[in-house]
């Protein structure tokens, strides 16, 4: 693929960290979460991995519910009003809220935004379309609670990055006002595989493999692999708000993120791509430790702004 970027991080600097971060991902991640091992025990390695997360000073969290599903909440010393409902990642078949504790907390600091990280429900207990259902329960949870559509916006990472999305194309197809903007990290748009990339330097994160099983989990056996409600590459993106994409360019789903934005700009959304070289999978989730991570939250902070959230 050689889609363009709206915008290209600079070079590459703290290269001995980023060497580092690198081979501890590829020896405890993606050597470990993948098969052979089961779910079950995917699901405990990702959250030893998370036990220590850098979180900024004053974010306050705390547990409720929203829609009868399990979120927390980071509360920032001053809100501007405006809600991000975020939706972790994790191949829809591992992670929670307490897994991104670090992206989540930074965007409340540093956006003044009242963040939700939603608890949605996982594959293989619960297929398509559970967790999509979920997320427009909970968008409708927070119109109820007072929120305006241009307060919210919806993002997420891989599969939530997905998950906002087809969350938000349902949202719109229901008659429910759109939010006022969407955040992908590196988002899950094709689960057909079929143009799937393979950087030089390697995916220090993700194995083929778990890939593979995401999709034998995740997807129902009777619905093509290409159904817009699981691969949003193929549906009809010309009702989705302002959406900002950010990937790393030495990840396997690349082309999922560059592709995506091709199309959304063919339907006349107002789309940002950018991207940034060197760099991995949801590299986000190394705020407060990798510059070009918290480069990356400062670019959303300000694209939320300008959207009015």
């Amino acid at each position: 693929m050689t889609a363009s970027a709206d915008f290209k991080a600079p070079a590459a600097e703290q290269m001995l960290l980023r060497g580092l971060l690198r081979g501890f991902l590829r020896l405890f991640f993606r050597g470990l979460v993948r098969p052979p091992m089961p779910v079950a025990g995917q699901r405990r390695v990702l959250r030893a991995l998370t036990t220590i997360t850098l979180t900024p000073r004053g974010v306050t969290r705390s547990a409720d519910t929203l829609a009868g599903r399990r979120c927390e909440w980071h509360w920032p010393p001053a809100s501007n009003g405006g809600v991000l409902l975020y939706l972790h990642g994790g191949a829809f078949m591992i992670g929670g809220p307490d897994t991104h504790r670090g992206i989540c907390a930074s965007l409340a600091k540093r956006g003044a935004l009242e963040v939700c990280a939603l608890d949605y429900r996982l594959a293989p207990e619960h297929p398509y379309p559970a967790a999509r259902d979920d997320v427009v329960a909970a968008y409708q949870a927070l119109l109820e609670a007072g929120y305006r559509p241009q307060q919210i916006a919806i993002g997420g990472d891989s599969a939530g990055g997905n998950l906002s999305l087809v969350g938000c194309l349902r949202i719109i197809e229901l008659g429910l006002p759109a939010p006022a903007a969407l955040v992908c990290f590196s988002p899950a748009t094709d689960f057909t595989g079929e143009q799937m990339h393979e950087p030089p330097a390697g995916d220090p994160l993700i194995h083929p493999r778990w890939i593979e099983q995401a999709a034998e989990l995740y997807c129902p056996a009777d619905l093509p692999r290409d159904d817009p409600g699981l691969s949003p590459l193929f549906a009809d993106l010309s009702p989705l708000p302002p959406t900002l994409i950010q990937v790393g360019e030495d990840e396997l789903l690349l082309n999922d993120s560059l592709r995506l934005a091709e199309r959304a700009k063919a339907a006349a959304v107002d789309v940002r791509l950018e991207r940034y070289p060197g760099l991995w999978h949801v590299f986000q989730a190394h705020v407060g430790m990798l510059r070009a991570a918290d480069y990356a939250i400062a670019r959303v902070v300000a694209f939320l702004r300008e959207q009015g959230v």
